[in-house]
């Protein structure tokens, strides 16, 4: 019988996904996983340095290697990277019980309002949320669809999705496909209830209706789910709860699209086309001074001025933190030959 699991998979030296490109390859590359293994999938949520599944599966580590190694693959071809990317391993928490499942779902579908990136579970693209209850929520029927013969572009080398689930025309499998909906929303019973989920705080009720079940598995609590976050602050999370956003600072995907659109082809000479990862050690430090200097000298400056990079990307009166600037810049990243991927 196939067990409820918690999937979880960071990197604390450098981003996952440097771009939306990369955020939806991510989630195709787990779904690529979860239809060639016949796991149940029931919400999934990606953010720029880690992410977060929740799947039912007799094969947990059979799932995350391959979606990884599809992803990873990707990746370094597409950045000119070598060597395994991310942590070493991935977090496997058994998840049974109705209430445990049930907070599970409502942590990884509410990752960009823990994160601070989205001021409600719904505003944030890159994870489960907007999947269920779709119609009753007046979420709008997908129409514009990537044609089958253009398909191949957006999945991984020599893998053939079937023609049922669809793809929209970014490029994205449509998480209502891949996902199980209707195992999901028989959790959440009611669209009402899904609404009030989706905006409760977290509080020592969340523990105590876990409490009342006859379960062997752990309480799950944001600690618990969110260990392998590398900016992990339960305290800001907390109020990140609350739908307080600051627009102010820039996201991992900001900066890296500044990174990689306006700052690494300056280093371009000769026709090659550099990319972070191929720049130098020295290199990419003279890129977080030369970064750090702009963002802070930009910060207050009239936003009709044009005349840096920061200008041109929109990103005036945002700011960056210097560990942010630090894993998008790559600053601690040692090329390997090997992309073997350890469980």
């Amino acid at each position: 019988m196939r067990k409820v699991y918690h999937l979880s998979f960071s990197s604390h030296d450098e981003v996952l996904y440097r771009s939306e490109a990369d955020l939806r390859m991510g989630f195709n590359c787990w779904a690529e996983a979860v239809l060639y293994t016949e796991t149940r999938a029931l919400a999934d949520g990606e953010m720029s340095t880690h992410w977060h599944n929740i799947s039912q599966t007799d094969n947990p580590k059979a799932l995350s290697k391959r979606s990884r190694y599809s992803y990873t693959r990707y990746f370094n071809a597409k950045y000119k990277r070598l060597g395994r990317l991310g942590s070493q391993s991935v977090f496997i928490l058994e998840i049974e019980g109705f209430n445990r499942i049930l907070t599970a779902l409502n942590y990884v579908n509410r990752q960009g309002l823990h994160h601070g990136i989205a001021a409600s579970s719904f505003e944030y693209p890159f994870c489960s949320a907007n999947a269920f209850f779709r119609k009753e929520l007046g979420r709008p029927t997908q129409s514009h669809l990537m044609p089958h013969e253009d398909r191949y572009r957006y999945l991984t080398h020599n893998v053939t999705v079937p023609d049922q689930y669809r793809m929209d025309e970014s490029g994205l499998l449509l998480r209502e496909d891949i996902l199980d909906v209707s195992t999901v929303e028989h959790y959440y019973v009611t669209p009402r209830n899904y609404l009030y989920q989706m905006n409760r705080v977290t509080d020592d009720k969340t523990v105590a209706e876990q409490r009342t079940e006859s379960s062997s598995t752990p309480i799950v609590t944001i600690d618990l789910i969110e260990q392998c976050d590398p900016d992990f602050d339960v305290k800001q999370m907390l109020i990140n709860e609350q739908g307080k956003v600051n627009r102010n600072r820039m996201t991992d995907l900001e900066l890296c699209k500044l990174i990689d659109d306006y700052y690494v082809p300056r280093f371009n000479r000769g026709g090659e086309t550099k990319t972070i990862y191929t720049l130098s050690s020295r290199e990419r430090e003279v890129l977080y001074e030369t970064l750090k200097q702009d963002i802070q000298k930009f910060r207050y400056a009239n936003r009709g001025d044009a005349r840096s990079p920061i200008g041109h990307a929109g990103l005036y009166g945002k700011y960056a933190t210097e560990a942010q600037l630090a894993r998008c810049l790559v600053l601690n990243y040692q090329p390997e030959r090997s992309i073997f991927l350890a469980t």
